[in-house]
């Protein structure tokens, strides 16, 4: 990562953090992102273009900071190994719909940074979401859209929130 996406990243996690502290909601439940991994639908330009890398690892953490009926809301912030085998730094919040069981529905705003993506420049990205709340664990699903100069390839990523606070 450049010094100047470094120092953008750097920004935009401090920025979310200062809306979140300044929040009137209180930290309701910590839990640790555990990046991951991702599929892309396609595969031969995946490769072509380097960025086939389908197992992601990376570290996160996910603050739960309110419910509200059937709505939770949430902040993320983390790095993972991206599927160009670069670091990439990430930041966002989101909101997920309880639809029945565990399951959930959702979407998230995200600031990324990758040499991967946006030709290396930070960007703001929406999210759709899927999870599946298993008590001590989510499991997590996001849908990245093949759109020119951000994302080349429409890639599925998944990663586990875990709770420690269910445990």
């Amino acid at each position: 990562m450049n010094t100047s996406a470094a120092a953008a990243t750097a920004r935009a996690l401090g920025f979310l953090a200062l809306i979140i502290a300044s929040s009137a909601a209180q930290a309701d439940e910590f839990g640790i992102n555990v990046y991951g991994l991702s599929y892309h639908f396609d595969r031969d330009r995946a490769k072509a273009l380097g960025v086939d890398n389908e197992v992601n690892p990376g570290l996160g953490v996910r603050w739960k900071f309110a419910e509200v009926e059937r709505w939770q809301f949430f902040a993320d912030a983390g790095v993972f190994s991206d599927s160009g085998r670069n670091t990439a730094a990430l930041a966002g919040a989101g909101a997920l719909w309880h639809v029945a069981g565990g399951f959930q529905v959702g979407a998230a705003i995200a600031v990324m940074n990758s040499d991967t993506y946006n030709n290396g420049r930070t960007f703001i990205a929406p999210l759709p979401l899927v999870a599946w709340d298993l008590g001590p664990a989510t499991i997590n699903l996001t849908f990245f859209p093949k759109i020119e100069r951000y994302n080349d390839v429409a890639t599925v990523g998944l990663w586990v929130t875990l709770w420690p606070g269910r445990w």
